[in-house]
């Protein structure tokens, strides 16, 4: 086993980091790596926006119900950018429709996804900690407002990084039989069932967001947070309204 895949196999959240800052050329190395990330028919949809300004900070922090966001020494957003190939097009006056079609923001939200998992490993390769910000989709109309993205640009997923200060237990995962198939899909006849012991495995693990406390089953924490919210809910309105899909 190699060392990249000795430190994948460890991959935790880390939400506590030390007060030593992230050197820039390190940031600028994590950078260099998501530029390098594939990327869909070569369109480099996707983009960073690196946020230093502290109001944006706790802003990100209070739409994300998660304190230690505005703390982290660094905190990236990956958005959706499409609106690089709608000018390009404008500009060469060309029909920019295809770079607003729901295909192309399909292809710019890949690259992002792909961009912030890229750089979660080349972070914790030089032994950095990192947690993703799924949360930053808690609100998005507000996010587009704070971060100022224009049409045809839209938020992705978030990402926070520095030198850890904690060392959190490393969280239960299901079995690769559960997960990986051959040919076709397969299910078992009860995942309840089927889960039990994971379910088990789960309740003896402390999450470091709350180090007192055990977490629920699997199963239960399904019940509890898959729940309807509006704002998630609306998800393909906000898109909409950042011009994609218009014709």
């Amino acid at each position: 086993m190699n060392e990249t895949i000795s430190q994948q196999l460890q991959h935790r959240s880390i939400r506590e980091f030390s007060s030593e800052p992230v050197a820039n050329d390190v940031v600028e190395t994590i950078f260099d790596v998501a530029m390098r990330t594939s990327t869909s028919r070569g369109f480099q949809h996707a983009g960073l926006i690196r946020i230093t300004d502290q109001m944006i900070r706790d802003r990100l922090a209070e739409i994300g119900n998660q304190p230690y966001i505005a703390k982290a020494p660094e905190l990236v957003v990956a958005v959706v950018d499409t609106r690089r190939s709608v000018r390009i097009l404008d500009e060469l006056g060309q029909d920019s429709t295809p770079a607003k079609s729901m295909d192309a923001f399909r292809e710019g939200f890949t690259d992002a996804i792909l961009m912030i998992q890229n750089m979660t490993v080349a972070a914790e390769s030089m032994g950095l900690g990192v947690t993703l910000l799924g949360s930053i989709l808690n609100d998005i109309p507000s996010v587009i407002s704070l971060l100022q993205l224009p049409n045809f640009t839209f938020p992705a997923l978030g990402m926070i990084f520095g030198h850890p200060a904690q060392t959190p237990q490393l969280k239960p995962r299901m079995d690769t039989n559960l997960r990986v198939m051959e040919n076709t899909y397969a299910e078992p006849e009860s995942w309840v069932q089927t889960l039990a012991e994971y379910d088990e495995k789960m309740t003896t693990y402390y999450d470091s967001r709350d180090l007192n406390r055990r977490v629920d089953a699997f199963t239960t924490q399904i019940v509890r947070k898959l729940r309807t919210t509006e704002l998630k809910d609306r998800f393909m309105e906000h898109i909409q309204a950042q011009g994609f899909g218009s014709k």
